[in-house]
């Protein structure tokens, strides 16, 4: 627990609207820490603020709150303060929505940390006999694969090892995108290209081949998995809400679920074995060259289903993250054209008259760094995590929350929290390139942080950073001549409302 001085000095950074809840929320801080040994409050969840249930469920379903959770967060913490409680039915989920408090949390979470029950998700693969992956297992079993994938995904000598395969998924993007272009340069409906991009590449890092995303014509397998993702991701959050028992008055919404699985489940299956093959077709003294991913876990000790989960979890996670966040980089940069320029001027600098960068090279970018962060502050592609503590209760500002309590980490109320980030709705690459403007190491986090962070980060922002730098090394990327503005919504992950149209004006 950290000090009440230091909680109150936190607290009462304040500036605007969001000031008088933190306030409130600093005088009780205060007023219940002589209570305790240390200096700290220890309170219940009854003292905590939060709407009432009728309020809550009345955001949640006539309000359309499960598409504007991220909004949701932003009017809670102006209302209650940087930690509430809301409950649905018969639990009770703790809101935090403060770098120092989040902070709080992730330092408790233990050696294996557990995510938020992604219910639906584990009830599919009880149904359909499928083992657990990364995303949904926990424990041992989590820790193990963790532990695997980890040397290959998460060491920076790795991770540069798949510049060149990225870079060739990369060179077939720029050629879509001509291909895709009106005689004005517009490129309509901009992620959709940039998922077959993203599923394109991962799929270049687990299974050292091309699968034929970036061609003029996609394979239909293909197309039924990014749609079976999409849908996937609209019917979490309804399956997950829904009682069980309503699946059997109002069976659509799980069977479309499940379908969307099934169909994932047996694209990533058929992937793999056919890698398999091919490596079984050489010969014993033969070494299989490479070191995709797929391949190198079929070779340990898991069962050829654990290993089907985790790549299928694999390959959804990094074509959302690389579709929404080359998305808005782009959007972005097109929006602020003297920034596009500097960035710009940074990659020819450093590439010195290449035309493909490597993976070496994105260490002397320090505004492509800081571009991308600024992205992911204002559009994290989790707009919430969350944490289960179940081996013990613990402290959070000043609250006892016993174990097994869902915890909810609001990362984009926090990172747009203008006590956090100053005029924090505006796309100001370099607040992180100023040396006296620090901020919190927990103000955003769209990666998580600890144990349970993203193992794919390193490849997916060697990825962005890229494509990024080629596109802008071949473009001047403009707005939609229409000047539509773009907000985003909640999809159990965050994307655009509408559809992004850009102009790639050949340079």
């Amino acid at each position: 627990m950290i000090s009440v001085r230091r909680m109150l000095q936190q607290a009462l950074r304040v500036s605007g609207r969001s000031a008088f809840p933190l306030l409130k929320w600093a005088e009780k801080w205060a007023e219940g820490a002589a209570a305790g040994p240390d200096g700290t409050t220890v309170r219940s969840l009854d003292d905590m603020p939060g709407p009432s249930v009728l309020g809550f469920a009345w955001d949640l379903f006539a309000r359309r709150g499960l598409s504007k959770l991220h909004q949701l967060q932003v009017g809670a913490l102006q209302r209650y303060g940087p930690m509430w409680k809301a409950s649905f039915g018969p639990i009770t989920t703790v809101h935090v929505a403060h770098p120092a408090l989040i902070e709080q949390v992730l330092r408790q979470e233990g050696q294996r940390p557990m995510r938020s029950d992604l219910s639906s998700w584990k009830d599919y693969r009880k149904l359909r006999g499928q083992h657990y992956g990364l995303l949904t297992s926990e424990g041992e079993e989590w820790q193990e694969v963790r532990s695997l994938l980890a040397k290959h995904m998460l060491r920076p000598k790795a991770v540069e090892a798949y510049d060149q395969t990225l870079n060739g998924v990369v060179s077939d993007l720029i050629a879509k995108l001509r291909l895709r272009r009106h005689p004005e340069g517009l490129v309509t409906d901009i992620a959709r290209e940039f998922y077959y991009f993203g599923l394109e590449g991962i799929s270049s890092v687990l299974f050292e081949s091309r699968i034929g995303c970036l061609e003029p014509v996609v394979p239909k397998e293909t197309e039924l998995f990014i749609e079976s993702i999409n849908t996937m991701f609209v019917k979490t959050l309804l399956t997950m809400v829904m009682p069980k028992w309503l699946h059997w008055l109002f069976p659509k919404p799980w069977d479309i679920f499940c379908q969307c699985w099934d169909n994932m489940f047996e694209f990533a299956k058929g992937h793999i074995d056919q890698r398999l093959r091919e490596a079984a077709k050489k010969s014993n003294c033969e070494k299989v060259k490479g070191h995709y991913l797929a391949y190198f876990l079929a070779q340990t000790d898991l069962p050829m289903k654990t290993v089907y989960s985790n790549i299928t979890e694999l390959l959804l996670a990094g074509v959302d993250t690389i579709s929404g966040t080359m998305s808005w980089s782009l959007y972005e940069l097109s929006r602020h054209p003297a920034v596009q320029a500097s960035l710009r001027d940074e990659v020819l600098s450093v590439l010195e008259g290449r035309k493909v960068p490597q993976a070496a090279d994105v260490a002397r970018m320090p505004l492509m760094k800081a571009v991308v962060k600024e992205v992911l502050r204002l559009y994290p592609v989790i707009p919430a995590n969350a944490r289960v503590i179940t081996e013990r209760d613990i402290q959070v500002g000043g609250y006892l929350i016993p174990k097994n309590t869902l915890i909810t980490l609001c990362h984009f109320a926090t990172s747009r929290d203008p006590t956090v980030f100053p005029n924090p709705n505006e796309f100001l690459p370099r607040r992180w390139l100023t040396k006296d403007q620090s901020h919190h190491p927990y103000a955003s986090v769209p990666f998580g942080v600890g144990k349970r962070s993203c193992i794919g980060r390193r490849i997916a922002e060697l990825e962005l950073y890229l494509a990024i730098a080629r596109i802008l090394i071949e473009f001047d990327v403009r707005p939609d001549p229409k000047g539509v503005s773009v907000k985003p919504m909640t999809r159990t992950l965050l994307v655009p409302e509408n559809v992004i149209n850009l102009q790639f004006v050949e340079r």
